[in-house]
């Protein structure tokens, strides 16, 4: 016998971005949306109230890098390379599994609250990510980051071989919530050597690649001087890119790498805060929407944000966008959900990021009954210019309900905060000895 969830007494956000007075029925079991209808509740086994809300697709972090939250706030206001080399990296050096797993729980409560049902991340002790993925209830799509740049021949292989063995292993954990890809750093950060190899070893497996890409000029001269093409070019030439590889950024991207990344059917992660906070520049969003190209968001580290909060970055995406292209009409706003949706389930690769029937029942229910979602001229507009991840009511992915009533299930909420401050305060400690 199926087990039923409905969502039921609001109003819902169709895949058109109409909003429409309905009832969301789930088959728990399947994690699947059965009907979006009015009147669904009565035979339902088990009902989340909607009143005053609207429910709409859980929302897609597709570039992250969870356990980074333990070092939230540790350098702020560095550029991007500095704050690599001189803080960030050092630091990583000390991290154990057990502070991998315990910032990976500390983000995962933060996303659930925020309305987040699925996230990409690259970082390292890929299995304890993956466990505190399967206690959570979230579907991910994650990766071992590989960094080559300081290594010896034999460490460089390694690491790359720990990224195809993470991805072998975990692809399919998690009843399925978890798919896996691998994930070389960058094209300056990684050989040329291993990015080929990579790209052969990827087709081979079928597996998708995960990189940053053009996030500083800094990742964009070196290719140009050393190739003579552009770094989306060089990519392409390595065999990169293709229609399951998704990447980072795209800060310094031009027209002919456009064309490159839509032709391939590459997907491009946009991270607006983190490239205004470390100065990176600002992504030509529209540009690339305009050619083609799939364009998902995400928030990179909390070391680089500083949250999670997926609609934080939703208003900086609209916001920005329309800076960079010098318009007022760029990146509106239907545009800014859609990529914090379904253009970021597509990236991953997820079945997800729509509410009808037969798709994955991720939904996030956000309450309306605040002042500053008052008046209603536009809901669509308030999601990406008002909205807060504090709004969000339920979280429910695959079937299931992670939060009810602003309560996160899966974790104690202050045992997780609380482990959390001490792990971080000891990282640190190790670091600066």
């Amino acid at each position: 016998m199926t087990d039923t969830l409905a969502i039921a007494g609001g109003r819902v956000l169709t895949p058109d971005l109409d909003v429409v007075e309905a009832d969301v029925l789930v088959d728990a079991d399947a994690g699947e949306i059965i009907e979006v209808a009015p009147g669904l509740a009565a035979d339902a086994d088990e009902t989340l109230d909607a009143t005053d809300s609207l429910v709409l697709p859980g929302l897609v972090n597709a570039h992250c890098h969870a356990a980074m939250t333990l070092l939230r706030g540790y350098a702020d206001d560095e550029p991007l390379e500095a704050w690599l080399r001189e803080h960030v990296w050092p630091v990583e050096g000390e991290l154990t599994p057990d502070d991998i797993r315990v910032g990976t729980e500390l983000a995962l409560v933060e996303l659930i609250r925020s309305g987040v049902t699925a996230f990409a991340d690259m970082y390292f002790a890929v299995d304890e990510v993956a466990a505190a993925v399967e206690e959570a209830g979230v579907r991910a799509r994650l990766g071992h980051g590989v960094v080559t740049v300081g290594k010896d021949d034999e460490a460089a292989r390694a690491d790359l071989d720990e990224s195809f063995d993470v991805a072998e292993r975990l692809d399919g954990a998690a009843d399925g919530r978890v798919r896996t890809a691998v994930m070389p750093h960058s094209l300056t950060t990684v050989s040329d050597e291993l990015l080929a190899e990579t790209a052969e070893r990827a087709r081979d497996a079928d597996v998708p690649i995960h990189f940053h890409l053009n996030e500083t000029t800094d990742e964009v001269t070196p290719v140009v001087d050393e190739h003579g093409v552009r770094p989306s070019e060089h990519a392409a030439d390595l065999g990169l890119l293709t229609d399951s590889t998704f990447v980072a950024h795209g800060v310094h991207t031009d027209p002919s790498e456009f064309d490159v990344l839509a032709e391939r059917g590459t997907s491009v992660v946009h991270c607006p805060a983190s490239n205004m906070k470390l100065a990176s520049g600002m992504a030509p969003v529209q540009a690339m929407l305009d050619a083609g190209v799939n364009v998902a968001l995400g928030t990179d580290g909390a070391a680089s944000n500083n949250d999670l909060d997926l609609f934080d970055e939703l208003r900086d995406a609209a916001m920005i966008g329309k800076l960079a292209a010098d318009d007022a009409a760029a990146v509106d706003a239907e545009t800014a959900l859609r990529m914090a949706t379904e253009g970021g389930a597509d990236a991953l690769g997820f079945d997800s990021g729509r509410i009808e029937a037969g798709a994955n029942a991720d939904l996030a229910v956000v309450d309306l009954d605040a002042p500053h979602l008052t008046p209603e001229h536009d809901l669509v507009s308030h999601l990406v210019y008002a909205a807060r991840g504090s709004d969000v009511r339920h979280t429910v992915c695959d079937g299931r309900v992670l939060m009810r009533d602003r309560d996160v299930l899966a974790f104690d909420e202050a045992a997780v905060r609380e482990r959390a401050q001490e792990h971080a305060e000891a990282l640190v400690a190790r670091a600066e000895e």
